[in-house]
């Protein structure tokens, strides 16, 4: 029997239009005078409320120090693509590979979505310094573990901190498993992944939650809606799984890899 596409190759003109006006709709109560107020203190507390204990805190502070680290980002990835291709979780086996090529077309739609809001951000001068590099009282794990800094870069300030690229990137991974996931329990570990995968920078300072919440989430809904709403999800998934058909043959005969299912099982 033949499975049903992950990706429909219409338009859903619906889904669309949401998923176009709720970012719009971030952005103008962020840009809102009430609503930036509102945004503000809620991030005053919550960057103070994160930060604070880094100073007295020994544990706290090597967990969120390990988290700020640049290659920590590799294994954050690796956890995400992981649970994306694992076979029968959220995807049956058969459409891992469709659903692992639907997730990097629309990460390539949040990277052209990045591109162009960025120099929107510079043109409006909306721009603004991390937390870390506002606020005097900071506690600045990079003056802890100056030796860290150097060689793997310690991601505790920025100067340009909107909006978040890290964020956008988690946050469109769990709203594109949230779209597929069935269970409860797949809905809590990967809400509960990106979250957590999301605070190091707050809590060393480097992103306001607003550089997250308002900035990070409305491009991942943004690259979400134009990518799975549109055909562009279905013909593009579908035309790189035709493509590189044979690599994946030479692939599933190699000891191992043939086990995975984005390489071994046949949609």
């Amino acid at each position: 029997m033949d499975n049903p596409p992950l990706f429909q190759a219409r338009w859903a003109w619906g889904p669309l239009c949401l998923a176009t006006l709720i970012p719009v709709a971030l952005l103008c109560f962020w840009l809102w005078p009430v609503g930036q107020a509102l945004c503000m203190a809620l991030d005053e507390w919550l960057f103070h409320a994160l930060n604070r204990p880094l100073a007295d805190n020994t544990l706290w502070r090597s967990i969120w120090t390990l988290g700020s680290l640049r290659p920590f980002d590799i294994v954050v990835g690796l956890i995400m693509l992981m649970l994306l291709i694992r076979g029968d979780w959220v995807f049956k086996a058969v459409e891992v590979r469709r659903a692992f090529f639907g997730f990097l077309v629309t990460l390539l739609v949040l990277v052209v979505i990045r591109a162009l809001f960025s120099k929107l951000v510079r043109l409006m001068g909306w721009q603004h310094h991390s937390p870390s590099m506002v606020f005097s009282d900071a506690i600045m794990l990079s003056d802890y573990y100056p030796a860290l800094e150097a060689r793997w870069e310690l991601k505790d300030r920025s100067s340009q901190s909107f909006p978040g690229d890290h964020a956008s990137v988690l946050l469109l991974w769990a709203l594109f498993m949230s779209l597929f996931s069935r269970r409860l329990m797949q809905h809590v570990l990967i809400w509960a992944l990106a979250v957590l995968f999301m605070l190091p920078r707050l809590v060393a300072g480097a992103h306001w939650g607003q550089d997250d919440y308002i900035g990070g989430l409305g491009m991942a809904i943004l690259a979400l809606g134009w990518s799975y709403y549109t055909p562009f999800a279905a013909r593009t998934s579908a035309g790189l799984v035709r493509v590189t058909k044979p690599l994946f043959g030479w692939l599933a005969r190699l000891p191992l890899l043939g086990r995975l299912s984005v390489i071994g099982a046949r949609g």
